[in-house]
């Protein structure tokens, strides 16, 4: 088990993405499965602040990580529906709710408990899986985490300006980070990367370092 935790625009999930790949692990990607459930919600009309039909909604809710990152709610493929910012802002939202995350959690315990995987998010080693054999604190600055998410949205055709986008993650980091149930911080035990200053390819080389010493098994990895 693999767990990789930090903000929004840290690199989590290419990070992630990358190390699964080489270590032939399973990648989950748990902010998606919040996604998934918020864009439900927004489907159902929900409003997010009523707790009980979200954990209920968060209870049913089919989400199955198919792959080459395809995301998978009812059968339905939402990848693209869930990547917009409101979908963003939503899941923080929706992830606050104690109902939400403890349906969650049992889901993302349920898929690491049967299978060698590399699991990101905000509280995997914290909370999902405190006993992680390799957790790692993914963070940078948060010019630098504005810069990628503009970049990225951009690449899809999103338009929004890198003001607006600072003003929502600055709004996200302070929720996400100060909710009471299981907030974003990280672990005493965690490697903190502050990828600002790395390339893709440096943070994989130095992860899978401490990944080769810890949980390989002397399994070589290409």
């Amino acid at each position: 088990m693999v767990a990789i935790d930090g903000p929004s625009g840290a690199g989590k999930s290419t990070i992630a993405r990358r190390l699964a790949s080489r270590l032939g692990f399973t990648y989950i990607d748990t902010g998606a499965m919040y996604r998934a459930v918020a864009l439900w919600a927004s489907r159902q009309s929900v409003d997010l602040s009523d707790m009980h039909r979200a954990e209920q909604l968060a209870l049913a809710a089919q989400i199955e990580l198919a792959p080459a990152g395809r995301i998978l709610l009812n059968g339905e493929d939402v990848t693209e529906a869930i990547r917009t910012p409101e979908m963003s802002n939503d899941a923080s939202k929706i992830s606050a709710i104690s109902g939400v995350r403890r349906a969650m959690v049992a889901k993302q315990r349920a898929i690491g408990e049967v299978a060698s995987v590399v699991m990101e998010g905000r509280d995997i080693g914290t909370v999902v899986f405190p006993a992680a054999d390799v957790k790692v604190f993914l963070d940078a600055s948060p010019a630098e985490r504005v810069r990628r998410r503009h970049l990225e949205l951009a690449a899809k055709g999103q338009n929004i300006s890198e003001e607006q986008l600072a003003a929502e993650m600055r709004e996200r980091d302070q929720r996400d980070s100060t909710r009471a149930d299981a907030p974003l911080s990280q672990a005493p035990d965690a490697v903190y990367f502050d990828s600002s200053g790395m390339g893709i390819e440096e943070v994989e080389e130095a992860i899978l370092k401490i990944v080769r010493a810890r949980v390989t098994n002397g399994k070589e990895i290409v």
